[in-house]
């Protein structure tokens, strides 16, 4: 009957959103295309499951590589381990409370008597005496409304967010290192892209410089082409710096020093698109998303406070029983009849004033529960939003991959009429800095939009939780999975 009931509110996980997509119009079946490598379409699959290794669609050895590297290496996830196991070890040492507390102690004397009082028992005998105690003393509070059931109960919860958390903490991790590693392919497809266009200008101004010699161009002319050329230069050291800087990122994800910078390197060309991307249903994503179970485990741990502060008001009792034995000397302790003592005693405690400071805690644990049920709903609205914005991102990548193709494809063929009409003298100089400048925007925007492609694929399978619950890289026994007590 003590253990029968658990004062506060019982804790039920929020229902999923009743929403059936995840944006407003309807998604295509598949993305549109362009001619070239990073171009292809990519199917839209709803309810297709992700993958735990996700980024091996990408079909990288090195970037499957560097992945493996940072899992192994980087210190956030021994860091989010050690916070579990902290966890778990406050839900055991909290679950102690269910049981009596034993205590054995043994207490040796050297005593005198005062001797100058006036009563015979003080005054008469010798001054010295030992004395030896020896005793058990254990110590019960029944669990009567259930405050130390759900003190356990927001700790199990607790745990159950660091779990997430570690889970949060291994997606934030891999898709890093995949957005890096899109990243300085990225950054490497700028840099052929600009040297090939330095390369393009260095060519014009050498056939200009000839015609300067033959007296067909002005030298106004010349100085403006190498003008253009000097500034097309100027873009590359920055472009370097990001690379260097993208690299040094890259070493630190798995958990090196700059000096120790890996071997793999990458370009968008060893890449491969994944053409069919999953789209889970939005029931699901709210089972899938680390951060929403972690938002949802906070919830439970405020719920289970609201029961200790309610319970705190209500009477606490306790149950204390001692037995041991004194004498003077310790052969005496047990053998000796007369020496032995007990005691068993009950209490039972009632706060009848304290100025509203338990009533004030349990409108603060309340409060509490309310703050952590907006910021549930907050992370939903986010998470939704996020893979929404993916979504959308994801059409508009192949939209604009396919109109950047066309438009470089344009740009260099306007490019090689011109250089030849230059060659014969059929048009000025500014009609080639006009075809160099749109053919360098729009090579470098193709590299810019084929590298968005790779880069928001990956963000939409971290979007969508990035497939943990599929994970096989982790034993067993690491998978923290948690049962809580009845």
């Amino acid at each position: 009957m003590l253990t029968a009931c658990a004062v506060g509110p019982d804790f039920e996980p929020p229902a999923a959103p009743e929403v059936s997509a995840y944006t407003s119009q309807l998604l295509p079946e598949q993305t549109s295309a362009a001619d070239m490598k990073g171009g292809e379409a990519q199917r839209f699959v709803r309810g297709l499951d992700i993958p735990g290794q996700w980024w091996t669609l990408f079909h990288s050895a090195a970037l499957n590589s560097l992945v493996e590297q940072a899992l192994e290496n980087n210190p956030t996830l021994p860091a989010a381990e050690a916070a579990l196991r902290q966890a778990w070890e406050n839900v055991y040492a909290a679950q102690g409370a269910f049981f009596p507390t034993a205590v054995v102690s043994y207490s040796p004397s050297r005593n005198k008597t005062a001797t100058g009082v006036t009563f015979t028992a003080a005054s008469s005998g010798p001054p010295f005496f030992t004395l030896h105690t020896a005793q058990v003393v254990v110590t019960y509070a029944p669990d009567v409304f259930g405050g130390t059931r759900r003190q356990v109960e927001s700790l199990m919860a607790t745990a159950e967010f660091q779990r997430y958390q570690l889970e949060a903490a291994y997606l934030t991790l891999t898709s890093n290192v995949v957005a890096a590693a899109v990243q300085e392919a990225s950054l490497r497809g700028q840099i052929a892209a600009t040297e090939e266009i330095i390369k393009i200008e260095s060519a014009s101004l050498d056939i200009l410089r000839k015609q300067f010699q033959l007296g067909q161009v002005a030298g106004l002319d010349v100085a403006a082409v190498e003008a253009a050329l000097a500034q097309a230069q100027a873009t590359l050291p920055p472009l370097q710096k990001q690379l260097a800087v993208q690299r040094d990122l890259l070493t630190a994800l798995i958990g090196r020093l700059p000096s120790q910078a890996p071997a793999e390197k990458f370009e968008l060309a060893s890449l491969q698109l994944p053409q069919e991307l999953p789209v889970s249903l939005p029931s699901n994503l709210v089972e899938q998303r680390p951060d929403i179970q972690s938002a949802e485990a906070q919830l439970h741990s405020a719920s289970a406070l609201i029961g200790v502060a309610l319970a705190a008001r209500l009477p606490q009792f306790t149950l204390t029983g001692n037995a041991g034995a004194t004498a003077n000397q310790i052969s005496q302790l047990f053998m000796t009849p007369g020496t032995a003592f007990w005691t068993l005693a009950g209490n039972v405690a009632q706060t009848v004033f304290d100025a509203g400071t338990l009533l004030h805690k349990e409108r603060a644990a309340v409060a509490a529960f309310e703050e952590a049920a907006a910021m549930y709903r907050s992370t939903v609205i986010a998470a939704f939003q996020n893979v929404a914005d993916t979504l959308h991102a994801l059409q508009s990548d192949a939209d604009t991959l396919r109109a950047a193709f066309a438009a470089e494809r344009a740009a260099f063929e306007s490019l090689e009429i011109t250089r030849m009409q230059l060659q014969f003298g059929a048009v000025n100089y500014l009609s080639l800095l006009t075809a160099q400048n749109t053919y360098q925007m729009a090579l470098i925007a193709l590299v810019q939009a084929q590298a968005a492609r790779y880069a928001d694929t990956a963000a939409l399978f971290q979007a969508l939780g990035g497939g943990w619950w599929n994970r096989e890289d982790v034993p067993p026994a690491k998978k923290w999975d948690i049962q809580l007590m009845p």
